[in-house]
């Protein structure tokens, strides 16, 4: 009988893999550091075995891109130590576990999508405790590792939410043109992982909403579905001061999913479609 963990329940795609299990009727209990602290070994060690969990879906992150720059080590004890923490409690238990990674862990070059075999090469702190984390969470070798994009979901901050808040505010707003990737909806991953966690198919994955576009086609598409009259003017990166480098080629190839029979995701105009009937549902918007 399955029993199911979830870190990070209280951040977004954590919330809907909690409520898809339990749509489901599958044992599961959600966590974040309020009940354990998954970057202290000896903790997580304890709370794990006592717990005795089949599986291990870890969505808890430290996921400011910005912020990781001149935070390396905590975002370097979140993403790597407190990974290899859960990895090594699973491989004693011989639990399975889903650590989800990210597009970040490719520099972004060329226009192809990117294969789950490809070179890596991260542009900055956060991509590179990402990729570390993937290697961390290997050393369980029941391990799943589903590297995803553009996250967006009820809980919390994301780019849509604020593009539906500035829309409101201004007539205009430029968004940068040319990193090309795919949104997801974590409800839509949520049910990939749910199905993920009950196979044997170990491995490293893709697992994006199908299609690509530019953050500016995707915040035009936000506008129109709100029915917002702002218009989104396309813009460069380097027209648009950060001080992170970002990878301009965010597409991923999700041929890996094919190869294990697992469904893809949805269109990502759909997946919008249905998230701000969840927001308006939810009094959010």
């Amino acid at each position: 009988m399955e029993k199911i963990l979830v870190t990070g329940v209280a951040g977004q795609l954590g919330h809907d893999v909690v409520a898809e299990l339990e749509r489901r009727g599958i044992s599961c209990k959600g966590i974040d550091i309020a009940d354990c602290d998954l970057t202290d070994a000896a903790q997580t060690d304890r709370f794990i075995r006592i717990f005795q969990p089949t599986a291990v879906i870890h969505c808890a992150a430290y996921t400011n891109v910005n912020a990781a720059e001149e935070n390396e080590a905590l975002c370097r004890k979140v993403n790597v130590e407190g990974t290899r923490n859960i990895a090594r409690a699973c491989a004693y238990l011989k639990s399975k576990l889903i650590y989800i990674s990210s597009d970040y862990v490719f520099d972004g070059s060329g226009d192809a999508p990117k294969n789950v075999e490809d070179t890596t090469c991260p542009l900055n702190v956060y991509g590179k405790s990402k990729l570390d984390g993937e290697a961390a969470a290997r050393e369980n070798p029941q391990t799943f590792v589903v590297r995803t994009s553009w996250v967006y979901g009820l809980n919390g901050t994301n780019f849509v939410k604020t593009m539906l808040r500035l829309g409101r505010q201004k007539t205009e707003l430029s968004v940068v043109a040319d990193q090309v990737g795919s949104p997801t909806y974590t409800k839509d991953l949520a049910r990939l992982l749910a199905d993920m966690v009950l196979t044997t198919k170990y491995g490293t994955y893709h697992a994006t909403n199908e299609g690509f576009c530019s953050w500016a086609e995707f915040a035009a598409e936000i506008m129109k579905q709100a029915n917002l009259a702002c218009r989104i003017v396309p813009v460069r990166s380097a027209d648009y001061p950060s001080p992170v480098e970002r990878p301009l080629n965010s597409r991923l190839s999700k041929i890996s999913l094919d190869f294990a029979s697992l469904e893809r995701l949805p269109d990502w105009h759909n997946a919008l479609s249905r998230y701000l009937l969840e927001l308006s549902q939810n009094d959010i918007i």
